[in-house]
C-alpha cells in the first residue's frame, strides 16, 4: 500500500478541479494545469478533497498510484502558489542579464548563450550572478533550470559555473605539491 497515496489532497478555495475519464484539469488563481494519468487509477472529488484510490493489488497499479497522487498535488500547488528555482553563477566575468524575454549568458564562451523560457515560464534576473526561474509547473521549471544549469556546469576545482542556490559543491585539490620521481 502507498502511505502518500492513501493520503487525500486539500482543495483550496479558488481552485477548480475537473476529472474527465484519466484527464485531470485544476484551475486556480495562477492559471490553469491538464494532465493524462495512466488507465486504472480511481480520482474522485468529493468534499473539497480529491481522494486517488487504487483498483486493486496489482503491481502495476500500485506503482502508478502514489506518484498520480503527488502530480495532482503539484498541480493543485502550482495553480495556487506557483513554483520556483533559484541558481547562482560562480566566475570572474560570469554574468547573466535579460533581453526582453530571453536569458543571454555570458559565461566564458566565445559568444553569449541566449535561452528563451517556454510558455508558461518566466526568467528574472535580480542580480548579475543570481537567476530566479518561476512558472505553475514544477516539471518545466525544474527542467529549464536545469537547462540552464548545464550551459555551463560548476567544475570541482575552482567551483565556477552556474548552480542551484542550495547547491554544495566540494572542490578538489590540485597537482600542488606533487613532485616527479627520480
Amino acid at each position: 500500500m502507498s502511505r502518500i497515496g492513501k493520503q487525500p489532497i486539500d482543495v483550496p478555495e479558488g481552485v477548480e478541479v475537473k476529472v474527465q475519464g484519466t484527464k485531470i484539469s485544476v484551475q486556480g488563481p495562477k492559471g490553469k494545469l491538464e494532465k493524462e494519468f495512466p488507465e486504472g487509477i480511481i480520482v474522485t472529488v468529493e468534499k473539497g478533497q480529491i481522494v486517488v484510490a487504487c483498483p486493486n493489488e496489482e503491481k502495476k497499479y500500485q506503482a502508478f498510484w502514489g506518484m498520480s497522487r503527488s502530480l495532482i498535488a503539484n498541480m493543485v500547488e502550482g495553480v495556487t502558489k506557483g513554483f520556483e528555482k533559484s541558481l547562482d553563477i560562480t566566475g570572474v566575468g560570469y554574468r547573466a542579464a535579460k533581453q526582453g524575454n530571453k536569458l543571454v549568458l555570458t559565461v566564458g564562451y566565445s559568444h553569449p548563450v541566449e535561452i528563451e523560457p517556454g510558455e508558461g515560464l518566466e526568467i528574472e534576473v535580480p542580480a548579475p550572478n543570481k537567476i530566479v526561474v518561476k512558472g505553475i509547473d514544477k516539471d518545466k521549471v525544474g527542467q529549464l533550470a536545469a537547462n540552464i544549469r548545464f550551459v555551463r556546469s560548476p567544475e570541482p576545482y575552482k567551483g565556477k559555473g552556474i548552480r542551484y542556490s542550495d547547491e554544495v559543491v566540494h572542490i578538489k585539490p590540485g597537482k600542488t605539491g606533487l613532485k616527479a620521481a627520480d
